[in-house]
């Protein structure tokens, strides 16, 4: 695959890969601000507004009228949490042109209608409609007061914003139910306006159009941006150490037949010159899912020798240097979880693992790598986090780095991994408990 990246114009970049392997080609475009409480649930919202219409295709019938004429291309809202980098804006999948007839490519169609959704939204005296701001703030609140319904979901975002009080991380990309509430036509417009003159854009294309073809007929979609005082503050703050010096624990009830328990590690010298091949084998023995994860530690011996619960798994977070260990457990057997889960991370940390165990986790990372490229939805994924840390090499450089990582890269990856809170979802009372 061909990888070509260029500044459209002030703030706004594209990524090309150009390639001929698929018969779908993929469009994204993300606004980029940091994450913040108060505005999370607002721009959670935005995209869901600006797919309901546009100047001339002023409802969702009309957009369909005009997606299903470009060879039944979609385009989707996207919100996602990068870090402490929240990113909203549109995926697009189309039929590649090479699939079609000479002259039958819709990708430049594609590229101008999404370049109206953004710019040019169906609005009244100005203003975003009442209606369509309504109708996607309800939905938001749905899907926040959802989260409390998949417990294992729930925990994991519970973890993460009772360990990190004070940090961006701790918000979620939904943002929250009060401020969610709060959403109003006049103030998302105002805010809609400010993040249009003011956020970073990446955009990313995966298909067999020259790259100087999509640039081109990008900048003309979105040669009506307006570009103010770009916000240049927008990355993440990565915490070295634990908050407090003891560990932290929480525990909160909920009627629940299934306890849920997770863990949550800071990395610490590890992500001062990170090594992301060494990381991402350093989880995948402990408990990363993927191609390696039946034979990771947490699986092999907290879930399968110990019966100690019905999930186990760790989840790596190399944008921010934390890791995450969640599984289902019977609530009386918390405590002999812990103790397991601790042996498993200290046998990681001090090398106390078999070569067999190494092999297969570096082999497994290579293979994770590789599966990427199968698939445009998992390039785009993995390139919009790559340019946002400004690393340029792709999966399959990855993956061929995965398999060289030695069991001293492994021990170094994980020298400074330490616990920095517990959290514990128990049957009983509604009633929240902290130590």
């Amino acid at each position: 695959m061909d990888r070509t990246r260029r500044e459209l114009m002030p703030g706004v970049y594209l990524t090309c890969l150009r390639t001929e392997r698929f018969k779908t080609a993929l469009l994204s475009l993300h606004l980029l601000t940091g994450l913040d409480r108060q505005t999370a649930a607002q721009n959670a919202a935005l995209p869901g507004v600006l797919r309901r219409g546009t100047v001339s295709a002023p409802d969702m019938t009309a957009l369909a009228a005009r997606l299903d004429g470009l060879y039944g291309a979609h385009i989707e809202p996207s919100v996602r949490k990068i870090g402490e980098i929240q990113a909203v804006g549109f995926v697009a999948d189309l039929v590649d042109g090479a699939c079609l007839p000479a002259g039958e490519d819709p990708l430049e169609d594609v590229i101008a209608l999404l370049g109206e959704m953004l710019l040019a939204p169906n609005t009244r005296g100005g203003l975003l409609l009442p209606a369509y701001v309504d109708g996607e703030r309800e939905k938001l609140l749905q899907d926040i007061r959802a989260r409390v319904n998949d417990r294992e979901t729930y925990a994991n975002s519970r973890l993460v914003e009772l360990m990190c009080p004070g940090e961006a991380y701790a918000v979620d990309a939904l943002g929250d139910e009060e401020t969610a509430r709060a959403i109003g036509y006049v103030a998302l417009t105002r805010h809609y306006r400010t993040l249009l003159a003011e956020c970073p854009m990446e955009l990313f294309y995966c298909g067999s159009a020259p790259a100087e073809r999509v640039a081109a007929a990008l900048t003309d979609a979105l040669a009506a941006m307006p570009r103010g005082e770009l916000n240049g503050d927008i990355g993440t703050d990565i915490r070295m150490n634990t908050v407090e010096e003891g560990l932290r624990s929480f525990t909160e009830r909920m009627d629940v037949g299934q306890g849920k328990l997770a863990l949550g590690y800071r990395l610490g010298d590890a992500m001062e010159e990170p090594d992301m091949a060494a990381l991402r084998v350093m989880n995948a023995l402990l408990g990363g899912g993927g191609a390696a994860y039946v034979n990771s530690r947490l699986y092999v011996n907290v879930r399968e020798r110990m019966s100690l619960c019905y999930y186990v798994y760790s989840t790596l977070d190399t944008v921010k240097g934390v890791v995450t260990v969640s599984c289902g457990i019977d609530p009386a057997d918390c405590e002999k979880a812990l103790s397991a889960i601790g042996r498993q991370v200290a046998a990681v940390k001090d090398g106390g693992f078999t070569d067999d165990e190494l092999r297969t986790a570096r082999t497994g990372v290579s293979a994770d790598m590789l599966a990427l490229t199968d698939q445009p939805e998992g390039l785009e994924q993995f390139w919009l986090v790559q340019d946002l840390l400004g690393l340029d090499y792709g999966p399959e450089e990855l993956a061929a780095l995965a398999e060289d990582v030695t069991r001293d890269d492994v021990i170094k990856a994980a020298a400074g991994m330490e616990c920095d809170a517990v959290y514990f979802l128990s049957g009983g009372e509604d009633e929240d408990e902290s130590d």
